[in-house]
């Protein structure tokens, strides 16, 4: 039977309501601790940069050698996750970045500061596509973006919520001999290891295990996804060797590098950018800087909505990154404070708008051990923009002492990941039932 007859559809609202509500809000908690242990330096920089005599592109190093580590043992870190159970290996992962981001407190120099930012992408490895592997088990395809996206809005709250916070941490400035930035790193990085340890008594690793579904949601979605599975298991790839060695997964994995250059090409430097604008103190400042967070939080839902609703995921990628490269244009070309608050949070908007679609595009053709060393080669890819937009946007502030030209390279960059989408192939077209 299918899911979308009469007799069916109410059990399936009911069922996919519960799972939302269960699921979603305790995993975004998760990732709003990971994102905001990820760019906290973005804060820290404001007082560290100067301490630790660290220059531009010496902070742009540091700051992208987490996704080095990170890139270096994604593959491994899923594939683990596979075969050991999600609540296990998300504990881990969430005890021991949670850790080593209370050690960069330690940081004494640039060596240092290199080794921590590299030993925390290690650290965290594996968790953000091991969520998106996780929610293929427990949400059906034509649902699935908007679950990414409302899992994906926590990037965007953690900014929300972590700007104007690090704003404050900072301002605790000489409390017990500490600066600003050491409470900053301790302060938030304590609240993973104590999530880690929840995750152990909280998450089932499968629907057959969630006793909080009723026994007739259990059994529909048990049998809806094995229906999936059994319908798509003819043309989508099952093997790792099939994902790995699939065209279409590399071309992914280039349009999220793009996609994350624009992330973190911009979001590592925003306050920065800010702070050339306003001399406004550090909880004010971080307060501006929550604004464009905001705004991507809204249009991820948003877009991801539409894209379940229509069916379509390519062209609300593409899209959406037409709309953060005109943001990136808008930011370099004005010296306004409340017009380049706007442009970027245009841009935010649009590059955080492209998780819920992409992700369901990339996971419309995978299964098994396929999607997860296929997830994790998409992710372990787009995260070298991780590394390469902190860095650029380091260099070109360097070159010509502004921001304006590392602007408009991310623009170019995030243009050239929409029409790559665009060529793509994946699923059917990338419909919604992929």
């Amino acid at each position: 039977m299918s899911i979308s007859e009469p007799e069916f559809e109410p059990l399936a609202r009911h069922t996919i309501r519960r799972l939302t509500w269960r699921l979603i809000p305790f995993l975004g908690l998760l990732y709003i601790v990971a994102y905001l242990d990820r760019i906290n330096i973005s804060f820290a920089a404001l007082q560290m940069n100067q301490d630790l005599g660290l220059s531009a592109v010496a902070y742009g190093t540091g700051a992208g050698l987490f996704f080095l580590g990170y890139v270096l043992f994604e593959i491994p870190s899923n594939l683990l996750l596979q075969r050991i159970g999600p609540r296990i290996w998300i504990a881990r992962i969430m005890v021991s970045w949670g850790l080593i981001s209370m050690a960069m407190a330690l940081t004494q120099g640039e060596t240092s500061f290199y080794v921590l930012r590299f030993l925390l992408g290690v650290a965290e490895a594996g968790f953000f596509p091991g969520i998106i592997l996780y929610l293929t088990g427990w949400f059906p395809a034509r649902e699935r973006a908007r679950a990414v996206a409302l899992f994906a809005t926590a990037t965007a709250l953690a900014g929300v919520i972590g700007s104007p916070l690090s704003g404050a941490l900072l301002e605790l400035d000489g409390w017990w001999g500490w600066r600003g930035w050491h409470w900053l790193f301790v302060l938030e990085g304590l609240p993973a290891v104590l999530l880690g340890l929840v995750v152990l008594f909280k998450l089932p690793d499968r629907p057959e295990q969630a006793r909080w579904l009723p026994p007739d949601e259990r059994n529909w979605l048990t049998r809806t996804l094995t229906r999936e599975r059994e319908t798509n298991s003819a043309w989508q790839r099952q093997t790792l060797g099939e994902a790995l060695g699939s065209l279409e997964v590399w071309r992914l994995g280039l349009v999220y590098f793009c996609m994350v250059i624009g992330m973190y090409g911009i979001g590592m430097w925003l306050p920065q950018m800010l702070r050339a604008m306003t001399r406004a103190s550090d909880f004010t400042l971080g307060l501006l800087n929550a604004l464009p967070f905001l705004a991507a939080a809204l249009g991820m839902v948003l877009i991801g909505w539409h894209s379940d609703r229509r069916g379509e995921r390519r062209w609300h990628v593409a899209g959406s990154l037409a709309l953060a490269a005109t943001g990136a244009l808008w930011a370099a070309t004005t010296q306004s404070l409340p017009l380049a608050l706007l442009a970027f949070s245009l841009a935010a908007l649009g590059v955080w708008g492209v998780m819920g679609p992409f992700w369901a595009l990339a996971t419309s053709f995978l299964s098994g051990t396929a999607a997860a060393g296929g997830i994790a080669l998409i992710n372990s890819l787009g995260n070298i923009g991780g590394f390469v937009g902190p860095y650029l946007m380091g260099w070109f502030k360097q070159m010509t002492d502004g921001y304006s030209a590392g602007l408009v390279a991310v623009a170019v960059i995030l243009l050239a990941g929409g029409a790559l989408v665009r060529s793509s192939t994946s699923a059917r077209g990338g419909s919604a039932e992929g």
